[in-house]
């Protein structure tokens, strides 16, 4: 076996601009594949986080009735927060929110809303909630910048919003924004205005009642409650996975254009050079090769070329990889438009397992592209090949 290495490599290295050329294609798809998987990675571990820091915190339980796609359930989502998990929220482990719809009168203009009640002393999200002990005339009020962009609000302007309260009796107040804030989920922004839970408890008149319960811990054990739903967070992100679920297997024929241009070039190279070195074959033959071990030479000699785009791959591409990873990729279109969590600029996220999983499928593909060619070898006679004759 480190003949036949040996033997390879003189070949190759003998071949010339053929075999640059086709570790240059090889190293490319490399690259493209690893940065595009990077991407799939980092864009995964950038949604996941985010959500968790501004909407889903470790889980939430969800009052039975509640369900996001129907606004017309959420006058009646919610319900008093039982008891057994008090504690919890005295230790500030665990955060109600009280969800009720409502609309909002920007410069003349109505604008459907739903009205966060949320405690200002919370820890589990990185809200700006700490703004909503503000003292003020009206109620505090903060929202997201895509709810501010579309209503054309800044900090500090007085809004006019109206609710309805358990009886079924519409009321209406000032709002104050007291502070505008972003982050990279449309979920917890857009049509979002968050308020005071204590003061939204009395505006509505359902005092101790909630939507949502929101925990930190992801991994501890969680209890049925009666009249709640349990929504553990895999559950909460499982819209993420399906998306790059998805944008992964369209991805997967890209990287299969790449290997097909790579292992086009490395079929061509290999039957070129069984048909100009016919005399060659022949004369390891006479000199005691098995057929088995021509062949083999000539897999080896494929192979190798994999080995070589390796090598260059890593030359000019992890510059180029670890310069992404610091600067991230900018979409060229704004991120809130696909409605989910999605950063402008997602940053690629390089793991041992991908950059090895990537090599192997390279390594493998070439190896079985390059015994195909090499198989007729096999049926050569080796006196004709020394004449240069084809049997």
């Amino acid at each position: 076996m480190l003949l036949a290495i040996k033997l390879a490599y003189r070949n190759l290295i003998g071949a010339g601009l053929r075999t640059w050329l086709n570790v240059l294609v090889l190293s490319f798809s490399f690259v493209v594949i690893i940065w595009i998987k990077g991407i799939m990675v980092g864009w995964d571990h950038q949604a996941k986080t985010d959500m968790t820091q501004y909407e889903i915190a470790g889980g939430q339980y969800w009052q039975e009735t509640y369900d996001p796609f129907d606004p017309l359930t959420l006058d009646i989502s919610h319900a008093l927060i039982p008891a057994e998990v008090m504690p919890e929220i005295e230790a500030g482990d665990m955060e109600p929110t009280l969800l009720i719809p409502g609309h909002i009168f920007p410069n003349g203009r109505m604008q459907g809303v739903t009205i966060r009640g949320i405690r200002s002393g919370q820890s589990i999200w990185k809200l700006p909630t700490e703004k909503l002990d503000t003292v003020v005339d009206a109620i505090p009020a903060f929202i997201g910048l895509l709810m501010a962009s579309s209503n054309k609000l800044e900090t500090g302007d007085l809004v006019t919003i109206r609710w309805r309260d358990a009886n079924g009796t519409f009321d209406a107040a000032e709002i104050l924004i007291v502070d505008i804030f972003s982050s990279n989920v449309p979920g917890v922004e857009a049509g979002q205005v968050y308020i005071p839970l204590e003061r939204l408890e009395e505006l509505t008149l359902l005092e101790g009642h909630a939507t949502i319960l929101s925990y930190r811990d992801p991994e501890a054990p969680r209890a049925e409650l009666t009249g709640w739903t349990l929504k553990p967070k895999e559950v909460l992100t499982r819209q993420v996975d399906e998306l790059i679920k998805t944008k992964s297997t369209a991805q997967t024929i890209l990287y299969g254009i790449l290997l097909l241009l790579a292992m086009l070039a490395i079929f061509d190279t290999q039957i070129l050079s069984i048909f100009r070195r016919q005399k060659e074959i022949g004369t390891y033959v006479a000199l005691g090769y098995t057929r088995r071990e021509v062949v083999g030479l000539f897999t080896v000699e494929g192979t190798m070329h994999a080995v070589l785009a390796a090598i260059a791959a890593s030359i000019y591409g992890l510059p180029i990889l670890y310069w992404q990873a610091k600067v991230g990729w900018t979409l060229p279109m704004d991120a809130s438009d696909f409605g989910m969590a999605m950063a402008q600029t997602l940053y690629p996220v390089y793991t041992i397992g991908l950059v090895i999983s990537t090599v192997l499928l390279v390594l493998i593909t070439t190896a079985v592209v390059s015994y195909l060619p090499s198989r007729k070898i096999a049926k050569m006679n080796p006196t004709e090949a020394l004449r240069g004759k084809l049997q």
